[in-house]
């Protein structure tokens, strides 16, 4: 039984998206075990899937730890689930999570995800993260105790950041997404994820991050649902929308291969 799949989730073209590994297991396995099996996949994320009664239960390990929260390697299950047959596309998936429920169902070619958004945001003044960011100026955002959200004045200073990846775990400003007004009118905003505390120094398409993202963006553009796109080296794209203390995140995947542990 294929048991392992890798997939380029928030994209429809091979090698671009975020890549996720994908087990599903119907027996246990320790939690040094799906550690050892993330760190030899060494992508940003390896989702666990196993089957329970109403559902599943799902866990994402990156190669250095386990992650409460993950967008893209929770699209990569869902799709899996749908395309290779284990589920049928009318039904709503349950996933069951350190972060609670969320779901996932089918729709026009691509898999929602109904995720908690994170609407509990302030402003603060951070100019060690700006520097550790290498900008000069940005509006600086605490969200929930999450992570932080930085604003640009424009999509040329976000793709053009290099940060400092040692300065940000310092500074206890591990996990950061950095956005600006989008530069292609395709979009609504652009972001780029940096979560060097969870192993990830960029993280190329960050489902989590726009559960913050799109909350903050429908309040400024006054627009409901949102086109968005992450500028990282890999590139990808989502269709959000905010429905009170939720969002829906619309996104396609592509299979890049199936296989089975030794």
């Amino acid at each position: 039984m294929i048991r392992l799949f890798q997939v380029d989730a928030f994209t429809d073209m091979l090698f671009h998206g975020n890549p996720a590994a994908v087990y599903i297991h119907s027996e246990s396995r320790s939690d040094e075990w799906m550690k050892n099996l993330a760190a030899e996949m060494n992508l940003s994320e390896t989702a666990f899937l196993q089957p329970a009664s109403d559902g599943y239960h799902l866990r994402w390990f990156t190669p250095v730890t386990e992650v409460e929260l993950c967008g893209h390697a929770t699209l990569a299950s869902a799709w899996i689930l749908f395309t290779e047959g284990f589920e049928p596309y009318e039904k709503e998936i349950h996933f069951h999570t350190l972060s609670g429920l969320l779901t996932a169902r089918w729709h026009e070619g691509a898999v929602v995800l109904n995720f908690p958004a994170f609407t509990h945001i302030r402003e603060e003044q951070n100019s060690i993260l700006l520097d550790a960011l290498g900008l000069r100026e940005g509006r600086v955002w605490q969200v929930d105790d999450q992570h932080w959200v930085i604003e640009v004045a424009n999509a040329h200073i976000l793709r053009e950041l290099r940060p400092d990846f040692s300065k940000m775990i310092a500074c206890g400003c591990g996990e950061a997404a950095v956005t600006s007004l989008s530069d292609d009118s395709a979009y609504d905003f652009m972001s780029r994820f940096f979560a060097p505390t969870c192993g990830i120094d960029e993280d190329p398409v960050t489902g989590s991050s726009h559960c913050s993202l799109a909350p903050f963006w429908m309040r400024r553009l006054n627009k409901n649902p949102l086109r968005a796109y992450q500028a990282s080296a890999r590139g990808g794209s989502l269709l959000i929308e905010v429905l009170g203390n939720r969002v829906d995140l619309h996104g396609k995947a592509i299979t890049v291969f199936r296989a089975d542990l030794a």
